[in-house]
């Protein structure tokens, strides 16, 4: 029989945040493969190390991380083929992600090559969205209030409908990006009520104004809008 691909959700950094279902399935695995960029540690692994059993088999997967798809592709064909090795050797692998899963997470990109063949469960986690909106003490939506959800990377002018337009704003992948980002809220008058948090739940977690932060702004960083149309106190 053929092993089971488990995509593990870690949550946002801070072990404690890792699910209970996670940790045990993790020191359970005979196979435990993460994701890194090259010549780096990974931070998936540090989240998960004190669950990770003696003598479990390790793989590492190097992901190059660059805006042309093809070398991220070629490493994930390469590391899900390792991967498909343990598996059709009958035994389990743990996968582990950083935040959730399947909410801009490596992990899809092996389950889509792999599921095909093996047996897939998904372990969800603590999102970075839910994370760093604790760290600001932001109620993120009430009542029937909206959330969107938007990729910093965007155009300048459809970051500025899509913001324009919505109630809460959640922005991800900020890094080089900021400086636009921060001239959109600007125009449309939002600046001041932005936040801006940075590797939420670390120990060098920070929560400041968007006009404080750094630029350009580190991978782990998102920035929160809460316009607060529907008067819910």
């Amino acid at each position: 029989m053929s092993g089971t691909l488990y995509g593990i959700s870690l949550g946002p950094g801070d072990p404690d945040l890792m699910t209970l279902k996670a940790a045990r399935l993790i020191a359970a695995s005979p196979v435990v493969a993460w994701p890194a960029l090259p010549g780096k540690e990974s931070l998936a692994r540090t989240i998960a190390a004190a669950h990770i059993a003696s003598g479990t088999r390790e793989i590492r997967m190097d992901i190059p991380m660059t805006s042309a798809r093809t070398p991220a592709q070629t490493a994930y064909d390469h590391h899900a083929a390792t991967i498909a090795d343990e598996l059709a050797a009958g035994r389990d692998v743990a996968v582990l992600c950083e935040g959730d899963a399947l909410f801009y997470g490596s992990f899809m990109y092996l389950m889509a090559r792999l599921v095909p063949r093996f047996s897939c469960k998904i372990i969800p986690g603590v999102t970075s969205v839910t994370a760093c909106a604790a760290a600001a003490g932001l109620a993120l939506a009430a009542r029937n209030e909206r959330i969107t959800v938007l990729p910093g990377p965007l155009p300048e002018h459809e970051l500025r409908m899509r913001i324009e337009g919505a109630e809460s704003v959640v922005i991800m992948k900020v890094g080089r990006h900021i400086g636009k980002i921060r001239r959109v809220f600007k125009s449309l008058g939002l600046g001041k009520r932005a936040v801006y948090v940075e590797r939420a739940s670390l120990p060098d977690e920070r929560v400041l104004p968007l006009a404080e932060a750094p630029d350009p702004a580190p991978y782990f960083s998102m920035i929160l809008l809460v316009k607060g149309g529907d008067p819910w106190l």
